[in-house]
This record gives structure tokens, sequence and C-alpha cells, in this order.
């Protein structure tokens, strides 16, 4: 009796543990992916774009095969992506997946992107759309949804957290506090407190700083906006507010052009000029920080003498910084292709938090995804406040507008022009 007693107590004993673990399983596959097809099917999925390579998205393919361990999937780089893409998908060999951004919708030019896009909003293909920030996402003339942000991108400055420390200073947070910080540690000897590229108006200093202030001018100025987009001449007077704040910038001393001239480009330049160790604060896009940590084991300098950093706004308003949050590069499902089905499943696994941030972290670029505390590096972003967040994709400054502004911003800045003459060459500036 005492040995069947123990023999049932047993039983129950892996039966409760049985019933955990199960309860643990399902709680974990809520919250993760669970396939939804036959795990032993087979078959291609191809991914075109334009990168050399892309690492990091191949590292979720090997994560998908876990899954799916009979279906081969390929990146495709495709030369002259802009202009090819179009192409490309009206070919034979058409990809599966395809890169695509929200400034090509509407252009005649690459209609067949958006033509071939399924409509990833359709609540049958089960995407988690709800894990990205929606002011991210391309609103459509017609509510579709012709692809989703992968990755995004904003503009900030690198900051060197150990020279603040060092010098007991606080990063900014205000404009005030930027001309202060910038005051402070040129009294301790630091020539250049504040940098950025400065050659060409793409991305420069002055561009990286003037358009989230610029944003927030027109933000809620429906009129303001259509105005800017159909370049009408007499928009140019919304530049103005811009335009004097930059001037001020420049005489408040916060960055000398001249040294800013000798970084020799936006990426590597920039990184490099950062890692020398005596620059507190560097301006530059998610873009370029997305290639620090490659570059940290190619500057002796910062090999010699490593230092902590974040990417954080540049606060060009005693109100605060803004945060402009863009889609840097998005993913369409090709509506035609021989593999739907398995391609939206990728899709639908990619397509969370957990696969999403982690592709983020794998490329160094910023994660689309409404959970920025994850990377250090970014975490900055976190905490603007709503009100301080602008996305070009809801204020809806087409590209054609926001060329205008960066060439009218850098012809002040470089004194090529005065402000009354940017204004009114507004709609004539050429890209």
């Amino acid at each position: 009796m005492r040995k069947t007693l123990c023999m049932f107590l047993t039983v129950l004993m892996i039966l409760g543990l049985a019933a955990c673990g199960a309860e643990k399983q399902k709680e974990t596959t809520a919250d993760g992916f669970s396939p939804a097809l036959d795990t032993s099917a087979g078959g291609t999925v191809t991914v075109a774009g334009g990168y050399d390579n892309f690492e990091a998205l191949e590292a979720e393919f090997d994560s998908f095969n876990e899954y799916y361990p009979n279906v081969e999937l390929m990146f495709t780089k495709v030369d002259d992506y802009n202009n090819m893409i179009g192409m490309v998908l009206d070919g034979n060999d058409a990809p599966d997946i395809y890169v695509n951004y929200s400034w090509m919708y509407g252009r005649d030019q690459y209609k067949s992107s958006i033509d071939h896009a399924e409509d990833l909003s359709d609540p049958a293909l089960g995407l988690d759309l709800d894990c990205i920030r929606s002011n991210i996402i391309l609103n459509t003339d017609d509510g579709s949804l012709p692809m989703i942000p992968v990755f995004a991108n904003t503009y900030g400055m690198l900051v060197n957290n150990d020279l603040f420390e060092k010098e007991g200073l606080s990063v900014p947070k205000t404009y005030q506090e930027l001309v202060d910080v910038c005051n402070a540690f040129r009294e301790k000897g630091y020539e250049n407190p504040l940098m950025g590229f400065s050659k060409e108006e793409t991305t420069s200093v002055f561009t990286l700083t003037a358009y989230p202030f610029f944003c927030e001018t027109v933000a809620n100025d429906a009129e303001a906006v259509k105005k800017l987009n159909t370049l009408d001449a007499s928009a140019g007077e919304y530049m103005r507010p811009t335009l004097e704040k930059m001037e001020q910038f420049l005489n408040d001393g916060c960055v000398d052009p001249d040294a800013c001239a000798k970084i020799e480009d936006n990426y590597e330049a920039v990184i490099l000029r950062f890692f020398e160790g005596d620059v507190p604060m560097m301006t530059c896009s998610g873009d370029t920080v997305s290639g620090t940590k490659k570059r940290e084991s190619r500057s002796e300098a910062f090999i010699a003498n490593p230092f902590t950093y974040t990417f954080v706004p540049v606060p060009m308003s005693d109100e605060g910084a803004n945060f402009l949050d863009m889609p840097n590069l998005q993913f369409s499902v090709n509506k035609d292709s021989q593999n739907l089905e398995m391609a939206n499943e990728f899709m639908r696994f990619l397509v969370t938090s957990q696969e999403l941030n982690k592709m983020a972290q794998n490329k160094g670029l910023m994660s689309p995804t409404k959970d920025l505390s994850f990377n250090s590096v970014y975490a900055a972003f976190g905490d603007v406040p709503e009100s301080k967040i602008l996305s070009p994709e809801v204020i809806g400054l087409t590209d054609d507008a926001v060329i205008q502004l960066r060439q009218a911003v850098y012809g002040v800045c470089t004194g090529a022009m005065t402000i009354d003459e940017a204004v009114a060459k507004y709609g004539s500036f050429t890209n």
C-alpha cells in the first residue's frame, strides 16, 4: 500500500509539473511567434534591397529557419536600387519581399513599387502592427499599407558621456543650456564643443539641427504644409523662423563651420573624428550612429582611450528638444509573389517587438517599435514627451518641400545668401 501510494503521488507530481510547463510554454508562445503553416514546408523567399550586405536580416533568416528548416531565404542586392526596383518587380525574377520608401509613394517614377505591394493592413495576415510606432507608418490616400518600417531614423548628436562627467556638466535639454554648455566646454579648453559635417547640405550640421525645429513650426498648420508641398513661392515665409534660429545658432558660437568643413563625410569621417575623444557633441543622423560599433576598433584614439557615448536629440528650442521620428527602411511584400504564403509568414515572424528590436540592435539602427529602452544608445529618444515627437509622415511634408528647406538653410548658414533672399527663392531651389 505504501508503494502504491508513493507511485500515485509521484504520478500527480509529474502531471503537475507537466501542466506548469505547458502553461509556461503557452505564455511564451502568446508573447512571441507561433508557426501558422506546416513547418516541414519548403520553398524559397527572396528579399531585395540596395545594401551591399544585410547581416542583420540574415540573422533573422537563421532564426526563422529554426521554425521552418526547409525554407531557403536569400537577400539580393539590386544595383541602382531606387531606379531599378520597378523594372525588377516587373521582370520574371521579381523578389518576394523588397525594400520600399515612403517618399516613393505618389511619384509616377516609382509607381511599380507601390502597385506591386500587398496591403499589409489586412487583418488576415496577422501582422503585429501595434508593436510599431504609428506615427512612422505611411498614411496612404486609400487607407492601405503598402510598406512596414523595419528600421527607423532620426537626427541628433552623439554625446561623449565621459567628457560631460569629467567636466561636471549635464547634457543640454534646452537651447539655452546648449549655448551654456558649449561656452563652458570652451572655457575648459575644448576648441570645438559641438561639431558636425558641413561640406554639403544633405545631412549637414545645419540640416540636422534645422529640420526638426522647422517641422515643429508647421506641424499644426495644414495650409502651410499644402503651400510648402506645392512649392508655392509665398511659402518661403514659413521658413523664416527656422532661418532666424539658425542665424542665432551661429551667432551664439555653438559651432565653428570652418572646423566642421574639415570633416570629409557624414559617416565614417564623422565617427572617427568623434572617436578622437576631444569633441563633446557631434551632430549626425541615425544612419551614422549605426556605423559606430564597427568603427571602434578602427580608431587608434578610441582603442587607446575608450569612452561611453549615447545619441540624443539636439535642443534647438527653450521648450526642449524635438524627436524627429522617421522610417528608415521599409519592407513590402510582392502581391504577385509565387511564394506569397511563406513570404507573409516570414513577415509575421519579423514584425514583432522581439525580432524588430533584435534586428535593429544588430544593424545599429533605431528600432521602429514602441520600446526604445532596450538600446542604451537610443534610449534618450524614448524619454522625449509625446508633444515633442514629430513625424513627417503625420505632418505630410513631402521630400520636395524638404529639399527647399535644406537648400535655404545651407545657403544662409554658409553666407551664400541672406534670410530674405532664401525666403524669396522658395520653390526654385534645385536638388
